[in-house]
């Protein structure tokens, strides 16, 4: 077994992590931003050591300083987690190229299968069903917009746009007709065209994964089914195992796919296969996941394997480990920093109190703890809380009491859509009567927009000692004092824990607006990822002007009026905070 992996990660994945490789005796190093540094991460890894920089992209997504941590730090391997660098190939090679063991697939099989448009080939090569669409990008035909119009006519609207290097949603257009095709064309930067693929949109399916294990030796192993179909702007919100309501043929479709495509791609590791499932019980490819999914939990629960252990088997040359059938259900939820009253506009704040449930088969992954920040540098997830039980219905009925029994004040969560979600009978149904778009369709979300969110203060005790971390020499050490120690300095024992100057002290940031519909406002901090009109431009009501990105989510905003767009203060890449005018539509004059 590898002795020492460094986590080039953060949050509740390196918690994760770390817990794994305590129970097998591996050395774990995590490396953290200054506003990590108290992170639960940090206190349970074997050693913490400081990453120089502000944000992700100088930290977690610096591939030069996590190497040098890692050499500095002696570590044998390194798991990426899920997101940051886990699906960069570029990254993989480096690690090997050092001396390393990648916790992962290869390189090859990284680039192969992060890639949708190679994916997608490769798919098609080892016989598994692909959904209708064009071979290779748009960019690529003499004629785009014929290729396109052609599709639209052959295959049927509504078409689908895709990015082959975009993940989580991002880059996806949907086309209900020709005029939306062409209107599409005429917006787009021609350069993206290059990397833009499209296909046929499955109306009214199912988001269906199946989790793989294959080692060096050729084994390969499917851990059971998942279905991860609701979702809101292409991000999943609950999942579960096993998949409900499939035959055993189906099943043994599914297993026969995977096996395809890892042994296509010459996958060793822990890695999902992504279908879509449509109601006339037909299965189409979607992508190859070359890492650890964040549903990987409810996996664990009902197969009884650690996931993470069966990464660090696999990369040390051992065989995989056997697991049992699937037994019982098992189902996660996402508790994130996402306001449903404000159509689940994440927020950034302190966390002041934090209760999470328990009891039977309830399970608890994350790394806030009360006190901790959420800031709009990294996704908005707070934790999750998985939920075991011998039938779907009683695993429903206990998610159901978890999520009633989880408090959080400081910030909005998603609980009160979560709630929504599972008392739903279409949810609920012994087979769920659910696809990919419901949740925007079912009207569950519009219905709560305005409400509160429940919030109550957590019971507090008096601590025995005063715990405080401290950095030396870029090693993060801590240590617990008596309180009576500082008796004797009135400011030190009645003021409270001052907060790190680098750590976000915001409080939850509502979305901002504008009374006016002439003009277009940030709701939030975010990065501005696509301008899709010039200044000048005539618009109508419902064009879209600016898409947004903040906590790993998309926001487009769109114009409340038709007229001129008189005014854009903003370019792709640009950093808005909330409240920030971004343009200026003058309405058209009525009779």
């Amino acid at each position: 077994m590898i002795e020492s992996v460094l986590i080039a990660n953060r949050g509740e994945i390196a918690a994760r992590v770390v817990r794994t490789t305590r129970r097998l005796g591996v050395r774990s190093i995590v490396p953290y931003a200054p506003s990590d540094r108290d992170s639960l991460a940090a206190r349970l890894a074997d050693e913490a050591l400081a990453l120089d920089g502000l944000d992700a992209v100088a930290t977690y997504v610096n591939p030069d300083g996590l190497l040098d941590l890692a050499k500095r730090s002696g570590a044998a391997a390194i798991h990426p987690g899920y997101g940051f660098l886990s699906e960069n190939a570029d990254f993989a090679r480096a690690v090997i190229d050092a001396g390393l063991t990648w916790i992962g697939p290869a390189p090859e099989a990284i680039a192969a299968l992060g890639d949708k448009i190679s994916a997608r080939a490769l798919a098609t090569g080892c016989g598994v069903p692909v959904i209708p669409g064009i071979t290779g990008a748009l960019g690529e035909r003499d004629n785009p917009e014929k290729t396109l119009l052609d599709l639209g006519a052959s295959a049927g609207y509504p078409l689908v746009t895709k990015r082959a290097d975009s993940g989580g949603g991002v880059g996806i257009t949907r086309l209900d007709d020709a005029e939306a095709a062409r209107r599409f064309l005429a917006d787009a930067d021609p350069t993206s065209l290059d990397v833009t693929f499209v296909e046929r949109c499955l109306t009214g399916a199912r988001h269906i994964e199946t989790q793989g294990m294959r080692d060096s030796h050729g084994t390969f192993c499917l851990v059971g089914t998942r279905d991860c179909t609701v979702q809101r702007r292409n991000q999943k919100v609950v999942e579960e195992a096993p998949a409900p309501g499939l035959t055993q043929a189906e099943l043994a479709d599914l297993e026969r796919w995977s096996r395809a495509l890892f042994e296509a791609a010459g996958y060793v590791g822990v890695g999902t296969c992504e279908f879509l499932f449509t109601p006339e019980r037909d299965f189409y490819f979607l992508e190859v996941n070359p890492r650890l999914q964040v549903e990987h939990t409810v996996s664990e629960e009902v197969c009884g394997i650690d996931l993470v252990a069966e990464q660090l088997r696999i990369a040390s040359g051992l065989e995989l480990s056997r697991p049992g059938d699937p037994r019982g259900h098992a189902i996660e939820i996402r508790v994130t920093s996402e306001d449903p009253a404000a159509g689940l506009m994440p927020s950034a704040g302190r966390v002041d109190t934090l209760e999470w449930p328990g009891g039977p088969g309830v399970r608890i992954d994350t790394y806030l703890r009360p006190g901790d920040d959420i800031t709009t540098a990294y996704d908005s997830l707070i934790g999750k809380i998985i939920v075991s039980a011998p039938t779907r219905a009683e695993a429903i009925a206990r998610t159901r009491e978890a999520v009633r029994e989880f408090r959080a004040t400081g910030i909005p969560t998603s609980v009160p859509l979560i709630d929504a979600i599972l008392a739903h009978p279409d949810f609920a149904s012994e087979t769920p009567r659910v696809f990919t778009t419901w949740l925007a369709d079912s009207g569950l979300l519009d219905s709560l927009v305005g409400d509160d969110a429940p919030a109550a203060a957590a019971p507090s005790t008096p601590e025995e000692l005063r715990e405080f971390t401290v950095e030396i020499d870029g090693r993060r050490v801590s240590i617990a004092l008596p309180p009576a120690l500082f008796a004797a300095t009135p400011a030190a024992s009645t003021s409270p824990r001052e907060r790190q100057p680098l750590r976000a002290a915001r409080r939850s940031t509502p979305a901002a607006s504008s009374d006016d519909p002439t003009r277009i406002v940030a709701p939030l901090a975010a990065a501005v990822t696509r301008v899709a009109v010039d200044e000048g431009s005539h618009v109508a009501e419902g064009d879209l002007i600016v898409v947004l990105e903040a906590m790993k989510m998309e926001k487009p905003l769109h114009a409340q009026v038709t007229g001129t767009l008189t005014e854009l203060r903003v370019s792709a890449g640009d950093s808005v905070a909330g409240g920030d005018l971004l343009a200026t539509i003058t309405p058209d004059e009525t009779a």
